[in-house]
């Protein structure tokens, strides 16, 4: 059984389906999942030499799914803006083409961009997707909530453990904090270009356009629980995103959200042997902002933590 039905969760589903396992995945909805802006790019995850692994086998997954037509995922040429030399950033070692972007990327105010294809992924279209996949292999999937892993281990061999922020409550792992992020849905003027720049003065800024719409953020707003969003919050963000993408000056405002980051020291992604009243379970939770950047390395993890299934 997979505890968690974001995308972490569904992403281990489909690798133990693949190792030969029959899989149930429970939880609560709505799911975090839906409301990020899925963009692939390490945040605020830890340790730096898992994340660089598992971001790079995350990437690796979705150029193979956007090839092969997977709904939702597309790969966009991206911007990364700095007002002083970057270096060679450390995630830069999970990604194959980064290279220093040209003078006519670079908005007003920035001298130095690296450039490089990213993964985008429009979760309203590919987590349904997502459910369909493990659906058509035989797996079930029961929005609703468990109160122990004692419970989700009833009558099976293996738990999977997926709840992000839920870890608190289900195993008593207040090492995981919220990391609240507000973000504005807006019309898209035309842009194809994904923008960041995570150290604006006035906060961190992203532009990543989606098929009908452009996704503007964005916040790190640690300890909040809170989930509405603050309309002055909104209107800074516009303004930081126009800075970057003056294309964007009196765009139409679709839609404001705001999601809660798992955020944790480290991933934990770990076995714990069974107990009397436990099967094994296997960790997976904790990945920040991380999330869509670390999925698909993270269930790799997860299949090979599993026991052979006969």
């Amino acid at each position: 059984m997979v505890v968690g039905a974001g995308v972490v969760g569904l992403t281990s589903a489909v690798r133990l389906q693949e190792a030969g396992w029959s899989v149930t995945v429970v939880g609560e909805r709505p799911v975090t999942s839906y409301v990020a802006a899925a963009v692939w790019f390490p945040t605020l995850a830890a340790p730096r030499e898992n994340v660089v692994r598992w971001g790079r086998d995350t990437n690796i997954e979705f150029v193979e799914q956007a090839s092969a037509g997977a709904p939702g995922v597309i790969l966009r040429d991206s911007v990364t803006l700095y007002r002083e030399p970057p270096g060679r950033p450390w995630w830069t070692e999970s990604i194959d083409d980064v290279r220093p972007a040209p003078p006519e990327l670079l908005p007003a105010g920035y001298g130095y961009g690296l450039r490089f294809t990213a993964p985008l992924v429009e979760m309203d279209r590919y987590m349904p997707w997502l459910e369909e996949r493990i659906r058509q292999r035989g797996g079930v999937i029961e929005p609703r909530r468990v109160a122990s892993l004692a419970e989700a281990g009833r009558g099976t061999d293996l738990v999977v453990h997926c709840t992000g922020l839920g870890a608190r409550e289900l195993v008593g792992d207040t090492s995981v904090t919220p990391v609240r992020g507000q973000i504005v849905r807006v019309a898209n003027p035309g842009l194809t270009l994904s923008v960041r720049d995570e150290k604006h003065p006035g906060g961190r800024a992203y532009v990543h356009p989606r098929t009908h719409d452009c996704i503007l953020g964005g916040t790190f707003e640690e300890g909040r629980w809170d989930t509405t969003p603050d309309p002055d919050v909104a209107a800074a963000i516009i303004e930081r995103c126009v800075d970057l993408v003056p294309e964007l000056r009196g765009v139409e405002v679709l839609e404001h959200l705001a999601g809660l980051r798992p955020v944790r020291p480290t991933v934990r992604l770990e076995a714990e042997p069974p107990t009397a009243d436990v099967p094994r379970v296997i960790h997976n939770y904790g990945h920040g902002g991380s999330g869509i950047t670390l999925a698909w390395g993270c269930a790799d993890d997860v299949a090979e933590l599993a026991p052979p299934h006969l």
